[in-house]
């Protein structure tokens, strides 16, 4: 037996009864959908009563999918804006941490926050001045822990944690932001 039910808050949850359930059982699944397995010995309105008392835990990992599942756009960005910002930061950043760059040109990438050519030219995103200013920070830093490590080697990663802290844990963050913009 099936039944599905319009929580306020949570919109549309299915309570099914399952043969294999000992407990009362909620599932959130990774499209939003939430399910209700019922025990055989256990009416429908006590497993919503159940369902009530957990709403908390129902919404915190809604909330969670939704925010896997649909990340922050970013808005449009100026190039002269970004200009302004980006340039003088790698400058800076480059000077206090000893790294050497030659070109640096900005651009309005669809796929990629940053590079650093085999020449050491670095290219950034513009649209790296709308992240929170430690992931900026995180992704010019990384471009230039290119200049000295051209791969992703362990090596790269402890050099780069030298100069920002947790930089594997920031690089998770990063992807948190879409970069598809329009």
């Amino acid at each position: 037996m099936r039944k599905i039910v319009d929580v306020e808050g949570v919109g549309d949850v299915l309570f099914e009864r399952s043969s294999r359930a000992k407990y009362i059982n909620i599932s959130v699944r990774n499209s939003g959908n939430v399910r209700v397995a019922v025990p055989g010995r256990v009416s429908f309105k006590k497993a919503l009563k159940f369902f009530h008392s957990k709403s908390d835990w129902v919404n915190k990992h809604l909330e969670k999918i939704e925010r896997i599942e649909k990340p922050p756009h970013l808005a449009k960005v100026d190039r002269k804006h970004a200009r302004e910002i980006l340039i003088p930061r790698l400058k800076y950043l480059a000077e206090k941490h000893g790294f050497e760059y030659n070109k640096v040109a900005l651009r309005n990438q669809k796929t990629r926050w940053g590079s650093c050519s085999s020449i050491n030219n670095i290219n950034l995103n513009i649209n790296l001045v709308s992240l929170p200013q430690d992931l900026m920070d995180y992704v010019i830093l990384h471009e230039l822990t290119h200049t000295k490590i051209k791969n992703h080697s362990k090596d790269f990663w402890k050099h780069l944690g030298k100069h920002i802290p947790n930089p594997k844990q920031q690089n998770k963050k990063l992807r948190n932001y879409a970069i598809h913009l329009g």
